[in-house]
């Protein structure tokens, strides 16, 4: 069964103190990054830091299908907050291939979805560490678009894996997961098998 671990403390600091852990270890990383409003604060707390971002690839989780300078584009954020970083994007292409990561940063939605792998979706199934097409049952009406995202395989293909959530709500959704509900998509991520996973944490 997956490790899984409560990290103390669980803020946005903390998230950014883990990603330059790894972006400081030897070698070329690969890492994988969820998109929302809470990544977007991590990003400038690294951003002020003097982080070593040579041989790194970002890539994303999942990604809404619109153009990049589209307010929805998890991209087009991701690009404007890392672009000076000096690391290598990679952009999600529907039926890739993808190789295995060392850092995957979930999110995850009150449903309990993680990346765009909903509790009710058409999806394109894929075999292997692939990218897929989604589309959401129903249609969110604060997203309601289309979407490209890595699938379970792929998200799994990584030495660890962050859980980032805010709010009591879905503390309590993790909880009853925790406890033994197969119920929704994060299930398989802290119940299955599969790389050790740090939640964090912060109301």
């Amino acid at each position: 069964m997956t490790d899984v671990t409560w990290a103390e403390p669980g803020d946005a600091a903390a998230v950014a103190a883990h990603i330059a852990r790894v972006l400081a270890k030897p070698g070329a990383k690969r890492l994988a990054f969820t998109g929302g409003s809470t990544p977007l604060k991590v990003f400038a707390l690294l951003a002020q830091q003097d982080l070593d971002w040579t041989g790194a690839t970002i890539a994303l989780t999942d990604d809404r299908r619109v153009p990049d300078d589209h307010p929805a584009s998890n991209f087009g954020k991701l690009h404007a907050a890392l672009a000076g970083t000096g690391g290598d994007f990679e952009r999600l292409e529907e039926g890739a291939v993808v190789a295995p990561f060392d850092l995957v940063w979930l999110g995850m939605g009150e449903d309990g979805h993680v990346a765009s792998l909903f509790p009710h979706m058409q999806a394109l199934v894929r075999p292997g560490p692939s990218v897929i097409a989604t589309t959401p049952i129903p249609l969110p009406p604060e997203a309601p678009f289309d979407r490209l995202t890595l699938n379970k395989r792929a998200l799994k293909a990584t030495r660890e894996i962050i859980l980032v959530v805010t709010g009591a709500s879905k503390k309590a959704l993790i909880e009853t997961v925790l406890a033994g509900s197969d119920a929704y998509p994060v299930s398989d991520f802290l119940r299955g098998y599969g790389p050790p996973v740090t939640i964090y944490w912060s109301a």
